[in-house]
């Protein structure tokens, strides 16, 4: 029987209550497809940090390296640890230790779930740059707390990492239904962004089968409320993809239906996958946070550990259930209670 092994990081507040849902669900459609899950458990959170210092200790990266895949639930407090530091402890270091460059974001309505847009029959797969651009945590600050002070937030936009994004959103839309939006800001940002519009125009002759348009991030985000369904495939930056994901997360009933996958595609290092929302504290001891972003996020790690048999039960079954109305009322149903419909819909 094959075995894959996941890391297991539940991280803070309602992340540890999630990340115990989608571990229900997964082992279950293990147990009934033919193969096994075995999960290691690593306290790696902002507890952690005010006990030692650290988000993870200093051989957390090595430590990850030899499971197959990883499972976050949410991490943060920020009454407790600032999220500067909480999320690049332990995130982003992740993310570029393994080299998780795409990450992938789908956005679509539940059976069940009403969004806030008339339209209902969109489906859009976000794909965002995960290692670089905005979010490459090259700067600086001089002069603190004077009134010289200077605070400085480069982009970092290599050749190398924009066009394999790109690459990547191109095979994507080929396998879906063969649309690519390429996102950018060329008007205003005259280098970063052009740069990415020259490469976007230089690999689409390698793609004749894919429809690419060049879209500004405003007016893609108007489209994602005014048209979803002119969609297919959504391509951007670190900080337009982060915007423009909660987007698609809002028009798709919220936060709680919002999964994602942080993917090293050529698998020189295991990728993590974790639901888009918060830790969020304030309900953390209430046990009625939705599960099934999570468990989404447990389906699309299934699929890319070559279950994809399984990925599609637990995908069903999350659909089954939110057909009957379990889920899909912020508060109404506890977290319990929404799993064993799961996991009820899995046998």
């Amino acid at each position: 029987m094959k075995t894959h092994s996941i890391a297991l990081i539940p991280g803070d507040g309602i992340g540890r209550d999630v990340t115990a849902a989608a571990w229900t669900v997964l082992e279950t459609v293990a147990k009934h497809s033919g193969f096994a899950l075995t999960g290691t458990e690593l306290p790696w959170s902002c507890r952690f940090f005010k006990e030692t210092g650290r988000m993870m200790p200093e051989d957390g990266i090595e430590t990850l390296r030899r499971f197959d895949a990883i499972l976050l639930g949410a991490v943060g407090w920020p009454t407790e640890v600032p999220d500067s530091v909480s999320l690049h402890g332990l995130l982003l270091p992740i993310r570029k230790a393994f080299v998780q460059y795409a990450n992938i974001r789908p956005h679509r309505l539940l059976p069940g779930v009403r969004g806030p847009l008339r339209a209902e029959s969109f489906d859009i797969l976000c794909i965002r740059e995960n290692t670089e651009g905005e979010y490459s945590g090259a700067g600086g600050r001089v002069h603190q707390g004077t009134l010289d002070e200077v605070a400085v937030e480069t982009s970092i936009f290599t050749r190398a990492g924009v066009e394999r994004i790109l690459r990547f959103g191109f095979e994507q839309a080929r396998a879906r239904r063969g649309r690519l939006a390429s996102i950018t800001k060329s008007n205003a940002q005259k280098y970063s962004m052009v740069f990415w519009d020259e490469i976007t125009r230089k690999l689409a002759a390698d793609y004749p089968d894919v429809d690419v348009t060049s879209y500004h991030v405003d007016a893609l985000a108007a489209r994602m409320i005014m048209d979803p369904q002119s969609l297919d495939v959504v391509v951007a930056s670190n900080l337009f993809g982060d915007i423009l994901t909660d987007i698609g997360a809002a028009i798709q009933g919220g936060l709680g239906y919002a999964a994602s996958a942080n993917i090293n595609p050529d698998r020189s290092a295991p990728s993590m996958f974790e639901p888009v929302h918060g830790s969020a504290p304030d309900i953390a001891h209430l046990g009625i946070a939705n599960p099934i972003a999570a468990i989404w996020s447990g389906a699309m790690m299934l699929e890319h550990l070559g279950e994809k048999d399984a990925a599609g039960r637990v995908m069903n079954a999350i659909e089954a259930t939110t057909a009957r109305g379990v889920g899909t009322t912020a508060g109404k149903d506890r977290t319990d209670a929404i799993t064993s419909a799961v996991v009820a819909a899995l046998t």
